[in-house]
């Protein structure tokens, strides 16, 4: 497993991270004078997971589930929760009308969308 000390610039500013190589790295915190993904840099991070809708102001990830009852829905924001901590990256997450969640992923620290919040939401889409 490559750690993200090893990552290259094109990798740090988003560029040739297919899913698999998402699913690979893990968060790590936003420091200094990180930024933003800009517009360009989030829109091309979608396409690893198309799943994921990107806000038009290009700052937050969200994705809706819907499960058959409201148990299975719990589960599921368990089995969330136990990712967002393992990679100390946390998401929104929203349980409603009984069977469906809403996930909303954006990095608080800068604000906007970082690769953690891609990297989450490809872990998120395994399971």
């Amino acid at each position: 497993m490559k750690s993200n000390k090893g990552q290259t610039a094109r990798e740090k500013k988003g560029e040739n991270s297919s899913e698999e190589n998402l699913l690979q790295k893990h968060c790590v915190p936003c420091e200094g004078a990180a930024r933003p993904y800009a517009r360009s840099q989030a829109r091309k991070m979608c396409a690893h997971t198309p799943q994921w809708h990107l806000t038009d102001e290009a700052t937050v990830l969200t994705r809706q589930f819907s499960f058959r009852n409201f148990s299975d829905a719990l589960t599921f924001v368990n089995r969330v929760g136990k990712i967002a901590e393992k990679e100390d990256h946390h998401p929104d997450i929203l349980l409603y009308d009984w069977n469906k969640v809403t996930v909303t992923l954006t990095t608080h620290a800068i604000n906007g969308l970082s690769e953690n919040d891609f990297i989450l939401a490809a872990k998120i889409d395994r399971m």
